[in-house]
């Protein structure tokens, strides 16, 4: 390759690669001012290049003779190299350039069932009409979702805004939700403001997506001196929402979700007694794979979808 020639004539970091398309613009026009023309630059500038071409390589490249200019034997081999170092560096270009209709992947998405149930079902809408080709495969959660990412055997995994993200991670915006005080309807608690005090009193369902004790949510409560009795723990949101329905427990979740399914299970939302219960969403990647065309694209995709239920990220 025409990169392996120039490393024999000096060191690559000190050569300006950008000379390579008006170098094989003059040796195969063997004309400065047509090769000017061809790659935008001015017929001094080319004049210029050319010379500057012609130090690098210690080599003239082109002399006149007989019709116009000749190609030295140096540009004669280097010509053919140019052209395909050329062309595989346009053929990386144009392979960045997703196309959504002939993609055919597979997209894995550590999600919990407050993104599968409300964002799934536009975002698979979407998918099938713009993108085919395109499976989604939405995966639970669990302590390795971190090492998963990592890896690429997950390739985004759905956070809030205000977690810490891991060395290396990329976050993409996608929407807002707020935190909803759940119970049902009857509940003795329904008909009033519930305060801190209250709160902590009351028998709580608790989401355990990542089943290590860790709680967002707890370690608020904790800086506003509350502390929540938990009743029942489950990995699933719609769960936690039945039993609420159907007992004196509360729960703490998405108001969206609870909203969405407030008249299914009885349910009526209240305000939680926490000074933030915004829920800013985020879908986290691997730097590595941060500039994936296709990733890129799908996270456009995703905050579309989630945008048509929840409120704009920004």
């Amino acid at each position: 390759m025409v990169y392996i020639f120039l490393m024999h004539q000096g060191n690559l970091n000190g050569i300006d690669l950008n000379l390579l398309p008006p170098l094989e613009a003059l040796l195969r026009h063997r004309n400065v001012t047509r090769a000017a023309a061809e790659v935008g630059m001015s017929q001094p500038a080319m004049s210029r290049a050319l010379g500057r071409l012609r130090d690098l390589l210690n080599d003239p490249l082109l002399v006149r003779g007989g019709g116009g200019l000749l190609l030295t034997p140096t540009a004669e081999t280097l010509l053919p190299m140019l052209r395909q170092a050329l062309a595989g560096v346009s053929t990386v270009l144009q392979a960045r350039m997703m196309d959504p209709l002939t993609t055919e992947r597979t997209i894995r998405i550590a999600a919990s069932d407050v993104q599968t149930v409300l964002i799934g079902l536009p975002l698979f809408a979407a998918l099938s009409q713009a993108a085919p080709g395109i499976t989604l495969q939405f995966q639970p959660y669990g302590r390795d979702v971190i090492s998963r990412v990592e890896d690429g055997r997950t390739d985004f995994a759905f956070a809030l805004a205000t977690s810490p993200l891991p060395p290396g991670a990329v976050s993409f915006p996608v929407a807002r939700d707020r935190l909803a005080l759940v119970m049902r309807r009857d509940h003795p608690m329904a008909a009033r403001e519930v305060t801190a005090a209250d709160y902590g009193h009351l028998a709580h369902v608790a989401i355990s997506l990542m089943d290590d004790g860790i709680s967002d949510l707890d370690a608020a409560l904790a800086n506003e001196g509350v502390t929540r009795r938990i009743a029942l723990k489950t990995p699933h949101f719609l769960s936690a929402l039945a039993v609420v329905g159907g007992s004196d427990a509360v729960t703490t979740v998405s108001h969206k979700l609870a909203q969405s399914f407030a008249d299914r299970f009885g349910l009526v939302l209240r305000p939680p007694p926490l000074r933030d219960v915004d829920l800013p969403m985020v879908l986290v990647t691997s730097g590595l794979r941060a500039h994936d065309p296709v990733l890129v694209w799908l996270a456009g995709q995703v905050r579309m979808a989630a945008e048509s239920v929840f409120d704009p990220a920004e």
